[in-house]
């Protein structure tokens, strides 16, 4: 069994995804738009797919995180989430795999260290992928 979650059909820039961001009435997918941004420009190998109505953000085929929004918070998750350094304390999930942190409206976001999540999971991903 393949331990990357690979997704068929990712492209460098998914209008769907561009649609997801821009609809109305959805403010805390604005929260995590930055960050899909932050993904977005990690490398040229970078592209994207709309997986479970949540932007994900994959290096080739294989995904490495994704955000999404629901009525409370928004979340950046990363699909090798537990095996990545968290100092911070930022990322919640117990599941053998995934990892997820939470935003919402008026709570600080530690930036620097969801940036620094962010860089890991693309570098780990780039790793596995390479290694296969």
């Amino acid at each position: 069994m393949d331990p990357l979650f690979r997704l068929n059909g990712t492209v460098v820039r998914d209008p769907e995804i561009e649609a997801w961001f821009s609809a109305p009435d959805h403010e805390l997918r604005r929260l995590v738009q930055p960050w899909f941004e932050w993904m977005r420009v990690l490398g040229g190998d970078v592209r994207e797919a709309m997986h479970d109505h949540a932007p994900t953000a994959c290096v080739g085929d294989a995904a490495f995180a994704y955000v999404n929004g629901f009525s409370a918070h928004a979340a950046i998750g990363f699909f090798h989430g537990a095996e990545l350094p968290d100092p911070a304390g930022l990322l919640e999930g117990a599941g053998k795999r995934m990892r997820h942190l939470k935003l919402r409206w008026g709570q600080p976001a530690n930036e620097a260290a969801i940036g620094a999540l962010i860089d890991a999971a693309y570098a780990d991903i780039r790793r596995r992928v390479e290694a296969r």
